[in-house]
């Protein structure tokens, strides 16, 4: 995609790359980068806007690059002419704009996780299975909702998706994996209330994730 969702000095972001608009707009990439180290620009706005990074090249060396939000792309490209040119930017600002509406839906989705796991981890308490577990009932629950989910724990979803041990797994999750989740959580701290135990709560959800997926 040319505009994407990343996570930049622990927050994500919409951006694009000024390796994607070289592509774009059919100029070299050292070009890009030398008209935004050239721009007119406030050092605060360029960097708010121009976040510096780098990529391998085929050489698989390390070059610079930018990751550049729609303001920044804005600023960049407002002196390219043209037809065609015209046609690109449009493009660009409506792919900013749905970018950012599924940005501001998982932020949406993140908040209601946040309620969704702390009543988890009350119900867990309350039933004294954090106790019967030695205080490690939430990461049991937790990995069997991602067995469920995904097919793997926690440990296949941070080797998955490359994180470290200090990374939130559920930074890089989709909206739609981040509500499967929070639903998931609220019906395993309704069948905990009821007194359920985690092998019966285990076969349960297994059954419920594969009726709704043939359905």
């Amino acid at each position: 995609m040319v505009v994407e969702i990343q996570k930049i000095n622990k927050e994500e972001l919409v951006v694009t790359t000024s390796l994607k608009i070289a592509q774009t707009f059919e100029r070299e990439h050292k070009t890009i980068l030398q008209s935004i180290r050239d721009l007119g620009c406030s050092e605060e706005f360029r960097q708010q806007n121009f976040l510096p990074s780098s990529y391998k090249n085929v050489q698989n060396k390390e070059q610079p690059m930018y990751y550049i939000t729609r303001d920044g792309l804005v600023l960049l490209v407002m002196g390219y002419t043209g037809q065609k040119a015209m046609m690109f930017k449009e493009w660009y600002i409506s792919q900013f704009n749905e970018m950012e509406k599924l940005l501001q839906n998982k932020l949406i989705e993140r908040e209601k996780g946040i309620v969704s796991r702390q009543a988890m981890t009350y119900a867990l308490k309350v039933s004294l299975e954090d106790e019967r577990m030695h205080g490690h009932a939430y990461s049991v629950y937790t990995n069997c909702i991602y067995r469920v989910l995904f097919g793997t724990d926690e440990n296949g979803l941070r080797e998955k998706y490359q994180l470290r041990k200090q990374d939130n797994i559920r930074d890089v999750l989709s909206q739609d994996d981040l509500k499967a989740i929070a639903d998931m959580e609220q019906l395993v701290s309704g069948l905990v209330r009821i007194g359920w135990g985690y092998d019966q709560i285990k076969n349960f959800i297994q059954q419920n994730h594969i009726k709704r997926l043939a359905s």
